[in-house]
C-alpha cells in the first residue's frame, strides 16, 4: 500500500528522455458523482489531433499534484512508454483526499446493491467519472484502460466491478485484497506495527480526513531516532501509541484497534468477494518479495477464476518488492541478483502489449495466462494456471538435531520436541537493518543474524543431490504447545548457497555468501486465531496443538548444492507486534500483560510436525 511516490525513481530518467509538457496539454476538472461530491481529476490530452486516443485511468488516495494547469507531472502512464505511445491520461484524487470533495473512508466498502444516488463507492465513483470523461473529452476512441499499484491498484479492482462498458482493460498490481487476513496491517490476526504506524503516523501524505480541500500533505513522522526495534521496544503495549503521539488525531490507527478480530468492519472491506461478473480484460501484477499486499494480488486473481468464469483473467509473478516493475530495472534485490533486468522486460513486453491491445487493437495477445520468474533458476516460466497443475504436494518434515528431511522420521526418533523461551523484552529483529520502517530488503535478507539466537528453531536439509523446484503456497503443518495461551508462530523458508557460492560483484557491504541464508517466504499465525480470526480461541498451557497455515505463493528452484532451511520462532520486531504471551486483546494490552513463554514444536510418531511443499518435478 505504501507507495506514495512510485514514480519517483523515473523522475531523473523520463526527464532525460522526455518531456511531457511539449506532448500533453492539461486540463483540470471537478467531475461530479452521482451524489453530488465532485472529485478533482487531472487530464493530459495528447498534442497531437491527427488520431483519437484511449484513456488510461489511475485513481489515488496520495494526490495527484502537482496542481494547477501549468503544473505537470514528470511520467503520466505506467512507464514512460505510454507517454511516448500516446494515450489520454486521467488522474483523479478519491473522496476525501487532497482536492476532492467529501468523507474518505479507509478502504471504503463495496455497495453491491445500490438502492439509491448515496449508496456510493470506488466502484460507482470509477463508472461516473468514466461515463464523464466519454461524454465530455474529445479525442478518444471509447476505451479506457485502468491501472494502479497498491492502494490504486485496489482501487482498479474495484473498478472492474460492474464496469462501465468502456472499459476495457484494467491492471491491478499488487492491490490490498484484505487488510486483517494477509495484506498490509495483519496477517492471520497478528498486527505488522512498524508498517501500520509509519503510514498512519504521516510517512504517507494526508491519511487523515481533513475538513477543506488542501493540496498539502502530511508531515512525517519525527521518531526520534534512527533505530525503530529501540524506538518500538520503548513504545510498551499498543495503546501507548495513541497516548504519547496520536492523542487520537489518527481514525484508522483507533479503528485498527477497536477491531482486534475479523469483525463487519474488516469483512465489509474485503475486496475478492466482488469480483464478480467481471467484463474487462484483467492482468493483475504481483511481486514475490512484496512485503506489503502479498495476499490481494492471488486471492483476487482466484477469485476471479471462480466467480467470473471465462473472463479474460491474467496474472504476472515477478522477483519484485512492492511496485518495484515500475520503479526499478528489477536485476537485483538486496545482496540476491536475478540475471536479467526483469522489471524493463515486464514493462516492454507484457504490460504495454497488453494495453495495446485492448485499448488500440494494436499487436496480438500471446501472452499467458500466467508469467512467473523462477527465483533460483532466474528465468520467465509461463503457465496455463497458478498454480500449475503439474506441483503436486510433497511433505518437508522436521527431525532431531535441526535436520530436514521429506522422509518422516520414525516414532521413537529423539525426545520427540525442541523447545525455546520467547522473551517479548529481547524479541527476536526482523532485520539487520537500522530503520524504522518496514522497507523491503528484509524480504531476501540474508538470516544468519536470526538463525544464531536461542529463541528460533532452525532445521536444515542436507546438501541437495538434484534441483528442488517448488510453485504455489507452503503450507506448515506442525504441532506444538505453549505454556502461556497464546502466542505467534513465525515459520521461515530459507535458501542456504554453497560454501563456495560467488560474491555479488560489485560488493560494497563485503556480504560473503558462502552459507548465505536467502529467505525465500515466511509467515506468522496468531495462535488464538488458529481456528478461525472471527472467533479466537485460547491455547491450553503444554498442551500438544495442530496448527496449519499458509506462507504466501513462491516459484523457487533449491539449486543442487543447495540445502533448504526453515526457521521458527515467535517474535520479528517490530515488523510484528509482541504477543504478551495471555489470552486477551493485545490493543488493550498493559505494559504489565508481557511474558515469556516456552514454546516446543512436536517432530515425531502423530505429531511429526512438516511443511507441505508444491513441488514441481
Amino acid at each position: 500500500m505504501f507507495l506514495v511516490t512510485v514514480l519517483v525513481s523515473w523522475v531523473s530518467f523520463s526527464q532525460a528522455t522526455f518531456d511531457v509538457k511539449e506532448h500533453y496539454t492539461k486540463y483540470e476538472y471537478m467531475i461530479p458523482m452521482r451524489d453530488g461530491v465532485k472529485l478533482y481529476t487531472a487530464v493530459f490530452m495528447p498534442k497531437d489531433t491527427l488520431r483519437d486516443y484511449p484513456i488510461m485511468f489511475r485513481r489515488t488516495p496520495y494526490s495527484v499534484g502537482p496542481y494547477g494547469a501549468d503544473r505537470y507531472p514528470t511520467l503520466l502512464g505506467p512507464s514512460i512508454l505510454f507517454d511516448k505511445e500516446g494515450f489520454i491520461f486521467v488522474h483523479q484524487d478519491i473522496r476525501g483526499k487532497f482536492m476532492s470533495e467529501g468523507e474518505y473512508l479507509y478502504m471504503r466498502p463495496n455497495v453491491p446493491v445500490k438502492k439509491s444516488n448515496k449508496d456510493v463507492d470506488h466502484s460507482s465513483d470509477t463508472y461516473d467519472t468514466v461515463e464523464w470523461l466519454i461524454k465530455n473529452l474529445r479525442r478518444h476512441n471509447g476505451r479506457v484502460g485502468i491501472w494502479g499499484i497498491s492502494y490504486p491498484g485496489y482501487l482498479a479492482a474495484l473498478g472492474a466491478v460492474d464496469a462501465h462498458p468502456a472499459v476495457k482493460a484494467v491492471s491491478p498490481q499488487a492491490p490490498m485484497g484484505d487488510t486483517f487476513i494477509g495484506d498490509d496491517f495483519h496477517h492471520n490476526g497478528a498486527f505488522f506495527l512498524a508498517h501500520a504506524f509509519s503510514w498512519l503516523a504521516g510517512t504517507a501524505p494526508g491519511q487523515s480526513n481533513r475538513d477543506a480541500a488542501t493540496g498539502r500533505g502530511r508531515r512525517r513522522f519525527d521518531y526520534g531516532t534512527p533505530d525503530g526495534y529501540r524506538f518500538f521496544l520503548g513504545l510498551g503495549a499498543l495503546p501507548n501509541a495513541d497516548a504519547r503521539y496520536f492523542k487520537g488525531e489518527v481514525p484508522d490507527w483507533n479503528s485498527f484497534m477497536q477491531h482486534g478480530t475479523y469483525d463487519e468492519y474488516w469483512k465489509a472491506q474485503n475486496v475478492p468477494q466482488h469480483m464478480k461478473n467481471i467484463r474487462p480484460a484483467m492482468m493483475i501484477v504481483a511481486g514475490w518479495f512484496d512485503s506489503e499486499d502479498p495476499w490481494g494480488a492471488i486471492n483476487i486473481h482466484n477469485a476471479i477464476e471462480k466467480k467470473s468464469p471465462g473472463a479474460s483473467n491474467r496474472i504476472v509473478w515477478g522477483p519484485w518488492h512492492h511496485g518495484g516493475w515500475a520503479r526499478v530495472d528489477g536485476d537485483t534485490l538486496g545482496e540476491i541478483r536475478f540475471g536479467s533486468k526483469t522489471s524493463l522486460w515486464y514493462r516492454e513486453n507484457v504490460e504495454l502489449p497488453f494495453f495495446n491491445y485492448h485499448l488500440k487493437n494494436t499487436g496480438e495477445m500471446n501472452l499467458p495466462n500466467v508469467w512467473a520468474f523462477m527465483t533460483g533458476q532466474n528465468e520467465w516460466q509461463p503457465y496455463s494456471s497458478w498454480p500449475p497443475p503439474e506441483a503436486a504436494t510433497k511433505n518437508l518434515y522436521l527431525h532431531p538435531n535441526g535436520h530436514l528431511s521429506f522422509e518422516r522420521p520414525s516414532s521413537t526418533a529423539g525426545s520427540g520436541y525442541d523447545e525455546y523461551t520467547s522473551d517479548p523484552m529481547k524479541p527476536v529483529p526482523f532485520t539487520e537493518e537500522i530503520t524504522t520502517s518496514m522497507g523491503h530488503i528484509f524480504m531476501v535478507e540474508d538470516q544468519r543474524f536470526a538463525s544464531t539466537r536461542p529463541d528460533v528453531l532452525v532445521y536444515e536439509s542436507d546438501t541437495l543431490a538434484e534441483d528442488v523446484t517448488i510453485a504455489g503456497q507452503i503450507t506448515p503443518h506442525f504441532f506444538a504447545s505453549t505454556s502461556g495461551t497464546d502466542c505467534d508462530w513465525i515459520v521461515k523458508v530459507i535458501d542456504v548457497f554453497p560454501p563456495d557460492a560467488p560474491n555479488p560483484i560489485p560488493n560494497p557491504r563485503r556480504v560473503r555468501m558462502g552459507h548465505f541464508q536467502m529467505l525465500v517466504g515466511s509467515e506468522v499465525m496468531r495462535s488464538k486465531f488458529r481456528k478461525s480470526l472471527e472467533n479466537p480461541e485460547p491455547m491450553k498451557p503444554g498442551e500438544i496443538t495442530e496448527i496449519e497455515f499458509i506462507i504466501p505463493d513462491k516459484h523457487h528452484r533449491f539449486k543442487k548444492g543447495h540445502r533448504i532451511m526453515v526457521q521458527i520462532q515467535s517474535t520479528r520486531f517490530p515488523l510484528i507486534d509482541r504477543n504478551p504471551g495471555k489470552f486477551l486483546d493485545i490493543y488493550r494490552a498493559k505494559d504489565s500483560d508481557y511474558q515469556k513463554t516456552v514454546q516446543r514444536v512436536y517432530r515425531s510418531g502423530p505429531h511429526s510436525s512438516y511443511l507441505k511443499l508444491p513441488v514441481v518435478n
